[in-house]
């Protein structure tokens, strides 16, 4: 980053190294693309290198903005266009059982525009935990109390649900 405006933390190159993978699966996790949750997690740490949040505190706050980063990119559209223009012009790949894959990319879309209708929090907490954060970590993150967590994932959950449900019974 040589002749960059902006002084690059002391600490940066320590915590993307530690923190990579996780702020990388988080993303993979809502975008379901290890590509594009790649491009979020590298926005995600040029968004931390202009940060005083404390190396300690680095893996939720990392984790919390992978989330939101991602779900902002699945509400805009960006990208998705072009990604479903990519598979439906077909690459030559040979794949085993193309029904079958086709039913399982549907159901993965229907659970991200699901989630993507979720209150922020409720999506945030959900992709967390479900990324392999401990109700104690995903707490820190949102910065809620432990306590609450497992309430605002059950709601997230059934909350999503519903939405999934929903959106079965009109097709």
């Amino acid at each position: 980053m040589a002749g960059a405006t902006t002084p690059v933390r002391p600490d940066l190159e320590e915590v993307f190294r530690r923190e990579y993978a996780r702020v990388v699966g988080v993303a993979a996790r809502v975008l379901g693309s290890r590509d594009e949750a790649e491009d979020v997690a590298q926005e995600v740490f040029l968004s931390f290198g202009r940060t005083a949040v404390p190396a300690g505190e680095a893996g939720g706050w990392l984790s919390v903005a992978a989330a939101h980063a991602a779900l902002n990119l699945i509400r805009s559209g960006r990208r998705r266009a072009s990604r479903e223009e990519a598979v439906a012009a077909g690459s030559d790949a040979e794949v085993p059982d193309v029904a079958e894959a086709v039913l399982t990319r549907e159901d993965r879309s229907r659970v991200r525009a699901a989630l993507a209708t979720l209150p922020r929090t409720q999506a945030v907490a959900l992709v967390l935990r479900h990324s392999g954060l401990s109700y104690a970590e995903v707490a820190t993150a949102l910065d809620l109390s432990p306590g609450s967590i497992g309430t605002t994932v059950r709601r997230a959950e059934s909350a999503l649900r519903k939405e999934l449900n929903r959106h079965a019974s009109s097709e």
